[in-house]
């Protein structure tokens, strides 16, 4: 039980960040990159973030983007350092602060992911994974997340043991595996007076975009999603149960075995016959693999993440539902 207390370490680096500070360049290089490889074949778009810790905050100030993995011919170490150096001969932040990826909702919630960001923490403490949801901020609402592992999750991917009795003595569930890092985003005090000149010439519509319930696609992309991950999460289910019904038929077959062999001894002792030999019961009666559970807890976590945005788009349409029927009424 030593062995798997929690690092002293690991809880000072975990709460060293309380909050991710995003720089206007950085996001909208972000959110270019993810656009335009969501737009094309290519699923999962992926970058190194930029910048520097200041006091408890982490600054992002660039990125850059990832090679893509279909091409074989460029070594991704060895482009990421020579990124890094480039940036800095032209006197721009070249510290590796983390990385970024896009999502559709919660599908970005994978072990890939949880081990890619265990790797990071380890080798970088403050590091973080923001989560670009290019789909969500097509339909007008920006999403931008910062995550980072927790200190129960760090001790689980080091020991790396992810079996029941493990995860219960690290108290690790569905809900402990991230954490939340809040987001604040930031420009230059020039670009904020051009934004605030812009909004003036942009001609808007007379409110007809803040009712727009035009969001049935947004929601049957998530249920569709939430379906497949409860029946994924249910085959998972099932597969337990399986292993627990054979973990009682083994123990009643090993408990028959010895009685057994207890009658035979006692017919035996009777007779004035030595007893029957001894055997490793153990070999007979080979423990069964206990199923790993940490899948069932990442589809779970992504039924969480599902379940939540669903409620906030049924929240927003049900209120602008009510009110384009009134405003139907009045008129």
């Amino acid at each position: 039980m030593a062995s798997r207390r929690i690092d002293t370490k690991i809880k000072e680096s975990y709460s060293a960040v309380k909050y991710v500070q995003v720089e206007g360049l950085a996001l909208m290089k972000i959110a270019k990159h993810c656009h335009e490889e969501c737009a094309s074949d290519v699923i999962i778009a992926q970058g190194a973030l930029l910048g520097l810790v200041v006091e408890d905050r982490l600054e992002i100030t660039n990125c850059f983007a990832f090679p893509k993995s279909v091409d074989e011919s460029i070594n991704d170490e060895k482009y990421q350092l020579d990124m890094m150096k480039s940036l800095r001969q032209v006197n721009v932040d070249h510290y590796h602060v983390g990385w970024y990826q896009s999502s559709d909702v919660g599908n970005f919630l994978s072990l890939p992911l949880l081990e890619s960001q265990f790797h990071y923490q380890t080798s970088i403490e403050e590091s973080v994974v923001l989560i670009f949801d290019a789909p969500k901020t097509n339909r007008g609402f920006l999403s931008l997340s910062a995550y980072r592992l927790t200190p129960q999750a760090l001790t689980m991917f080091k020991e790396n043991d992810f079996l029941p009795d493990t995860l219960k003595s690290l108290k690790v569930g569905y809900d402990h595996l991230l954490v939340k890092v809040p987001v604040v985003i930031k420009n230059s005090t020039l670009t904020n007076i051009l934004l605030s000149e812009l909004s003036f010439k942009i001609k808007v519509e007379e409110g007809s975009e803040h009712l727009d319930i035009g969001t049935a696609t947004v929601l049957e992309g998530q249920l569709r999603h939430l379906m497949d991950r409860v029946d994924d999460l249910n085959q998972e289910a099932i597969k337990f149960n399986r292993y627990q019904q054979a973990v009682v038929r083994q123990s009643t077959e090993k408990h028959r075995y010895l009685q057994k062999r207890a009658l035979e001894n006692q017919a035996r002792a009777a007779k004035d016959e030595p007893p029957l030999p001894e055997e490793d019961i153990t070999k007979i009666f080979r423990a069964l693999p206990v199923p790993p559970r940490l899948p069932p807890m990442l589809m779970a976590t992504q039924v969480d993440a599902y379940a939540e945005e669903i409620a906030k788009f049924s929240t927003q349409s049900l209120a602008k539902l009510y009110m384009t029927k009134a405003m139907n009424t009045n008129n």
